[in-house]
């Protein structure tokens, strides 16, 4: 028996090409159903066939998952050693307590703001502390978004929020300003937005007639503050979540957690 072969391919597809020589007796019980014809050459009786099987297309490589987007976390709050630790900064503290568990560097100055750039696992983050005064903030969280092209997905802003019972956090994918300055500002500057999260965190109602503007200037108490540190450290957790598994899974953790008990 005598085979010759000839293979080409397509852009499209592979075919191989084939003409077989057997014997008569060969031809009959090896192609079954192939095209073939008849034919003679001049030392006997042979059948010429000719064959054509298009293969599989080769197994494309998995395409590689697109690079995660970047997220912008805010933190609101006043600038300057008298505000600090206040009611109305709580959410630089949220800033801070994420940079210095994650790494990240919040020594420059840029858009208005106190700027780091890092991550949360395999996910890049920028992380700013507007310094333009709370009531001007959406000045600086507006340029950044601007500047870097974020998806309002993917801004959230951590801010004080009166109406919260103290140290309770809650994650929301858009809403209201709420009467807070700072988000009625980043809502101005983002062309009347509201569709990005929030984390809010709970300070409480002030006592007795005491004037709210007052209130959220004050600092907290010993006893305050160790609460708070248990509420910065969940909020932590919430943004890891957040920004690794996505809201639905954070809001779940942080919406449905129990208050501690002192």
């Amino acid at each position: 028996m005598k085979v010759a072969c000839a293979i080409s391919s397509t852009a499209s597809s592979a075919a191989v090409l084939c003409r077989c020589l057997f014997s008569s007796s060969a031809a009959k019980t090896l192609i079954p159903t192939s095209y073939w014809r008849s034919n003679t050459s001049a030392s006997g009786s042979l059948y010429q066939i000719a064959c054509s099987m298009t293969t599989s297309p080769a197994p494309q490589p998995e395409k590689p998952k697109p690079p995660p987007q970047p997220w912008l976390i805010v933190g609101l709050g006043n600038p300057g050693k008298r505000y600090a630790g206040t009611r109305h900064s709580v959410g630089f503290e949220m800033i801070d307590t994420i940079a210095d568990a994650e790494g990240i560097s919040m020594g420059s100055v840029s858009f208005k703001a106190q700027f780091g750039k890092g991550f949360i696992g395999d996910v890049p983050v920028m992380l700013a502390k507007p310094q333009t005064f709370m009531n001007a903030s959406g000045e600086s969280v507006g340029a950044i978004v601007s500047y870097y092209k974020i998806p309002l997905k993917q801004v959230l802003v951590v801010f004080d929020d009166l109406d919260l019972p103290f140290a309770k956090l809650r994650l929301l994918p858009k809403g209201g300003h709420g009467g807070h300055n700072g988000m009625r500002s980043i809502m101005k500057h983002l062309k009347g937005s509201r569709d990005f999260p929030r984390l809010r965190i709970g300070i409480g109602r002030p006592p007795g007639k005491m004037d709210p503007a007052s209130f959220v200037l004050r600092a907290f108490n010993p006893q305050e503050r160790e609460e708070l540190d248990f509420t910065l450290q969940n909020g932590l957790e919430t943004v890891r979540i957040l920004v690794l598994e996505g809201f639905d899974k954070s809001a779940t953790f942080v919406n449905s957690a129990k208050p501690l008990t002192v």
